[in-house]
């Protein structure tokens, strides 16, 4: 149905998507999740072309719509857009805003119209507020009524940006009621979430997007309890990063240091743990890892999770194989000392081969 190769789009001080490829077909649900500023909401307004790409193609139904000669807003008429903000007008009751689309796009008549947005409003619960103005309704039930109007030109895909980011908690539910209905009748939607319980409920597909473009996808099983790769795993146990790389022996310990103090305030790491870490890191990397001739490149991550408090430090290093327990004795037992597991294995990948993971007192 959707065809996306080698999408880029372009910013002043920011490139959102560097290279995306992606494949949706008829009737998929793809929840796309990722950090703030990856380029998710840029993604979706890039498929309708509300972005206009700086490179690449997309392809919507056999038709390339990045080209020229393509009525894009022949294409929008089969491509229903919902929004963070609900963009309803103002000026127009609720049956008037669905019905706007309809009878000045497709040609249909207003007693058409009328009846088609009335069974909408019956499928999204809210049928008594027909005659209503948006600035009546609560946040949940102005959601509820652009999902309506994107429906009412009875779409092939529905593209959802973020629909539930601006509503009260106690709104949340009742939009993604609308949302799991419509994914149970075999409609095509691609819905940007901040919800991972929901994106793991309704998708049958999940986009994890991250450094310039699509990053990890999977089934919402893979993505959630067997993420492949490094930055979906971190994202997904929400898990804050503090990271260092060494080249040819060259550490700023005392500026190591100082991040650390930073990264641990920031995270509310108690002075004690704060501590321990500092000292983790000058026994590994200082007394045994950097004196090794053999040992060359290091990197190293500090990892703090939000939901279970456990901080974990991981260094990898290039070189023959070498357990830091077979290198300085005193920076090993100190280093011991601080922390509840040290394990040591080999490393197959991003050009390292040796692995060290540490659990934190």
């Amino acid at each position: 149905m959707i065809r996306i190769e080698h999408l880029k789009k372009v910013y002043p001080n920011v490139t959102p998507l560097s290279d995306v490829n992606a494949e949706i077909n008829a009737g998929d649900v793809i929840s796309v999740i990722g950090p703030s500023g990856t380029g998710k909401s840029t993604l979706l307004r890039c498929i309708n072309l509300l972005e206009r790409p700086d490179g690449g193609k997309i392809y919507f139904e056999d038709e390339e719509i990045t080209s020229p000669k393509c009525d894009i807003y022949k294409i929008r008429q089969k491509m229903g857009m919902v929004f963070q903000q609900f963009n309803l007008f103002g000026h127009l009751t609720v049956i008037e805003n669905i019905m706007l689309s309809p009878v000045k796009l497709k040609g249909e008549s207003r007693q058409e119209a009328f009846d088609n947005g009335m069974k909408l409003l019956y499928q999204v619960g809210l049928p008594e507020k027909y005659l209503n103005y948006p600035n009546e309704l609560s946040g949940g039930q102005k959601q509820r009524i652009a999902i309506a109007r994107a429906l009412a030109m009875n779409p092939d895909v529905i593209l959802l940006d973020e629909p539930t980011s601006a509503l009260d908690p106690t709104m949340i539910g009742e939009v993604q009621a609308v949302i799991r209905e419509l994914a149970l009748s075999g409609k095509t939607m691609i819905i940007v979430t901040h919800e991972m319980n929901f994106a793991r409920a309704i998708s049958n597909r999940v986009f994890y997007m991250d450094d310039g473009g699509i990053y990890e996808e999977g089934t919402p099983t893979e993505i959630f309890t067997k993420p492949k790769r490094e930055r979906t795993r971190r994202f997904i146990e929400h898990l804050h990063v503090l990271e260092f790389n060494v080249k040819d022996g060259m550490f700023d310990f005392p500026g190591a240091v100082s991040a650390i103090d930073i990264f641990c305030h920031k995270n509310m790491i108690g002075v004690k743990q704060t501590m321990k870490l500092q000292l983790a890191i000058e026994e590994l990397m200082q007394g045994i890892l950097i004196p090794s001739p053999n040992i060359r490149n290091i990197y190293a991550a500090i990892e703090h999770s939000e939901e279970n408090g456990k901080i974990t430090l991981e260094v990898k290093y290039d070189g023959p194989l070498m357990n830091p327990a077979d290198g300085d004795k005193v920076s090993y037992s100190l280093l011991k000392a601080e922390t509840s597991d040290i394990q040591h294995t080999a490393e197959e990948a991003g050009g390292f081969t040796n692995k060290v993971k540490i659990l934190m007192l």
